[in-house]
C-alpha cells in the first residue's frame, strides 16, 4: 500500500502545472513600467519637460544645419561670416547641452521618486506571487543561462497585483 501511495504522489508531483515550479522568471523593470503608476508618472514627467525636449529637438536640427553649412560653405565665407556662424554654433550648442542636462536631471529625479514610492508595493506584489505559486527561486530573464524547460514568467501577474494594491 505504501508503494502505491508513493507512486501516486510521485505521479501527482510530475503532473503539476508549470506554475507550481520552485523557479520562475520576473522582469521587475517591465513589471513596474507596465503599471498604471508608471504610466501616470511618465505622463506627469512629459508635462514637466515636454517644452524643454521640443526646444532641444529644434536646437538639434538647427545645430545640424549650421554645421552642414559651415562644412560646405566655410571655405568660401568671409572671416567675419565664419566667425559669426561659429559663435552661433557655440551659443546654440551651449543652450542644447543645458537643456539636455536639465531633461536628464528631471528624468532621473522622476525615476528615483517613482522607484522609492513603488518599492513597497512591488515587494508586496512579488510576495503574493511567490506564495501563490510556491516559488522558491526568482530570477531575472537576463540571469537565466539555460533551462531545459520553460520557466514560468510571473512579470504580468506582478504588474496586475501591483495595480490592484492601494
Amino acid at each position: 500500500m505504501r508503494k502505491l501511495t508513493a507512486a501516486v504522489c510521485l505521479f501527482g508531483a510530475m503532473t503539476l502545472p508549470a506554475y507550481a515550479a520552485e523557479v520562475a522568471v520576473l522582469d521587475w523593470r517591465a513589471a513596474l513600467m507596465n503599471t498604471q503608476s508608471a504610466q501616470s508618472s511618465l505622463s506627469q514627467l512629459e508635462g514637466q519637460i515636454g517644452s524643454q525636449q521640443r526646444e532641444a529637438e529644434a536646437l538639434g536640427g538647427e545645430l545640424q544645419q549650421l554645421q552642414t553649412r559651415l562644412q560646405q560653405e566655410g571655405e568660401t565665407m568671409s572671416q567675419s561670416e565664419r566667425e559669426s556662424l561659429i559663435a552661433e554654433l557655440q551659443q546654440k550648442g551651449g543652450r542644447f547641452e543645458q537643456l539636455r542636462r536639465e531633461v536628464l536631471q528631471a528624468q532621473q529625479t522622476s525615476e528615483q521618486q517613482f522607484l522609492e514610492g513603488a518599492e513597497a508595493k512591488l515587494e508586496q506584489a512579488v510576495e503574493q506571487v511567490l506564495e501563490r505559486h510556491n516559488i522558491h527561486v526568482l530570477v531575472e530573464p537576463q540571469g537565466v543561462l539555460h533551462s531545459s524547460t520553460d520557466l514560468p514568467n510571473v512579470t504580468n501577474e506582478v504588474t496586475q497585483i501591483f495595480d490592484s494594491l492601494n
